[in-house]
């Protein structure tokens, strides 16, 4: 905005103005690529609803050839399943054994690499935070991919306990994810007997504590759970787009991965995707 442009060209200080400069830059450049997003995604919507883009473009007062041009380049509109501008991709912390240090187990990090690497296709700038030993921290901020399950983090804990359908649960066999609304319960296959190379994990929206907004949420029982959901998201974030928008939801995920190097082989939704707004 030129009143902007005029402040900032005020600052007598060649160090401030150069910080200023750079950060409200980047700002713009997020706008932009948020409303380049936003233009794609409407013009796909009034195409499925039936207009040619020949209709659209006179409704618009643009050329045909335009809406055609914005319809096929810029960032995708199911990028905003994983946020605006920009996210932070979340993992836990674990403590170190052998020392006082933490650490982020090889298995997260491959987790939360990916993901990264999927929000930066849709032009997402991406940031990084853990989960402390203690389990606390801050969750009242935009953009957040946390890769976390119950155990790891009682404010986590408090999070997924507000999934009007999905519930976590554990018993002497260890973790397990309920539909409270068929009764059905999912465990990992670790935990069968003889064990096979299956896992199960969440995928969520889910509101953030203060109610100003949501957060996605990630967890598998065992970490191939949270790498399957991940793979399930690269794979298939299109359909998820089309079915809930950026409006809260749950859905369990189950995943066959090799057992020797622990990748995804097959995912598969073992529950409907529920949308919470009509739990």
């Amino acid at each position: 905005m030129p009143g902007e442009v005029e402040r900032i060209a005020q600052i007598e200080d060649p160090y401030e103005l150069l910080r200023a400069a750079t950060e409200r830059l980047a700002e713009a450049q997020q706008e932009v690529t948020e409303l380049a997003r936003l233009r794609r995604r409407v013009i796909q919507e009034l195409h499925a609803q039936g207009l040619s883009y020949a209709q659209i473009a006179q409704a618009a007062g643009l050329s045909r050839g335009r809406i055609h041009q914005i319809r096929h380049t810029g960032p995708a509109p199911e990028g905003a399943f994983l946020g605006s501008g920009e996210v932070t991709v979340v993992t836990p912390l674990r403590p170190d054994p052998a020392s006082d240090r933490t650490y982020v187990a090889l298995d997260d990090l491959t987790t939360g690499k990916r993901l990264e690497e999927l929000a930066r296709t849709f032009d997402l700038s991406v940031g990084y935070d853990h989960v402390p030993l203690s389990g606390e921290f801050d969750l009242n901020r935009p953009g957040l991919l946390v890769i976390c399950g119950p155990r790891m983090s009682a404010a986590m804990r408090e999070v997924y306990a507000k999934d009007p359908v999905l519930e976590w649960d554990r018993d002497e066999a260890g973790w397990l994810l309920r539909d409270r609304r068929t009764g059905r319960e999912f465990r990992s296959g670790q935990e069968e007997d003889p064990p096979r190379p299956y896992d199960v994990g969440y995928l969520g929206r889910l509101p953030r504590p203060d109610g100003n907004g949501s957060l996605l949420a990630i967890a598998g029982i065992h970490p191939e759970g949270s790498l399957g959901v991940v793979h399930l998201l690269t794979t298939d974030i299109g359909s998820l787009w089309g079915q809930v928008g950026t409006e809260c939801f749950s859905v369990v995920v189950g995943t066959e991965y090799d057992p020797a190097t622990h990748e995804p082989v097959r995912t598969e939704l073992l529950t409907p995707i529920y949308r919470h707004d009509e739990a």
